[in-house]
C-alpha cells in the first residue's frame, strides 16, 4: 500500500499563500494519480485538485486561478501551491493516489489550513 504523508499546512491570512507537500512511498510514483481534496466538519470531502501521471491536470471551479498542483516525480511528492487564500479555503487537506490496475487509492492523515485575521 502507498504511504502518504502531508505537510505544509497552518495559520495564514486572507490574502495570503501556503504551500501544501505530499511525499509518497514506493518506487511506482510516476505511475500514480495524484490529489488533493480537503474537508471542513460537517460537510463532504471535496475535489481540490488533480494531476494525472502524465500531468494533466483538473481543478475544482472555487480554486481555478489561486491553486496550482504540480509533481516532482524526482522526489515522489506532490504539490499545491495556494495563493489568494480565503476564509473559505479553511480546511483539512487531504493528499491521495490511484495506482496499480486495480486503481487502488490510499489517503494521507491530513494538514490543517486556517485561514483567518
Amino acid at each position: 500500500q502507498v504511504q502518504l504523508v502531508e505537510s505544509g499546512g497552518g495559520l495564514v491570512q486572507p490574502g495570503g499563500s501556503l504551500r501544501l507537500s505530499c511525499a509518497a512511498s514506493g518506487i511506482g510514483f510516476r505511475t500514480y494519480d495524484m490529489g488533493w481534496h480537503r474537508q471542513v466538519p460537517g460537510k463532504q470531502r471535496e475535489l481540490v485538485a488533480t494531476v494525472t501521471s502524465e500531468g494533466s491536470t483538473n481543478y475544482a471551479d472555487s480554486v481555478k486561478g489561486r491553486f496550482t498542483i504540480s509533481r516532482d516525480n524526482a522526489k515522489n511528492t506532490v504539490y499545491l501551491q495556494m495563493t489568494s487564500l480565503k476564509t473559505e479555503d479553511t480546511a483539512v487537506y487531504y493528499c491521495n493516489a490511484i495506482y496499480s490496475v486495480y486503481r487502488l487509492t490510499s489517503w494521507g492523515q491530513g494538514t490543517q489550513v486556517t485561514v483567518s485575521s
